[in-house]
């Protein structure tokens, strides 16, 4: 959050002595410290009362579960892509209404029955 270095805290620390002075400064960088903390606190208790008021994790929900159909729109369109591109390389396209040639559909040959294809 802030960008302090050693160089900024030692220069704090040394302006702190000097104003504060030498007895008082353990003193107030304890009341310091118990200020932020309660700071923090405070901070993080209305940050946790916020986000359950607002829904924030109904909110980060829904916007994961639209990322996911977004991602499964976009797998779709590619699937429906390659398959257009897979008929359109064979030549052959089908009606709607009859279906491509399953194993239900495809007469057995038996080795028993003689093949008259030929004939």
């Amino acid at each position: 959050m802030f960008d302090i270095g050693f160089a900024e805290i030692l220069l704090i620390a040394l302006v702190s002595l000097i104003v504060i002075g030498p007895n008082r400064l353990p003193e107030t960088i304890r009341t310091l410290a118990l200020w932020l903390g309660r700071a923090r606190r405070t901070y993080s208790q209305f940050r946790k009362d916020l986000e359950q008021e607002i829904g924030a994790d109904e909110i980060r929900q829904d916007l994961r579960n639209e990322e996911i159909m977004a991602q499964l729109k976009e797998t779709q369109q590619q699937l429906h892509n390659s398959l257009d591109i897979n008929i359109s390389d064979t030549g052959k396209v089908l009606p709607d209404n009859k279906k491509a040639p399953g194993p239900e559909q495809t007469p057995l040959k038996t080795n028993n029955a003689p093949d008259h294809s030929n004939e």
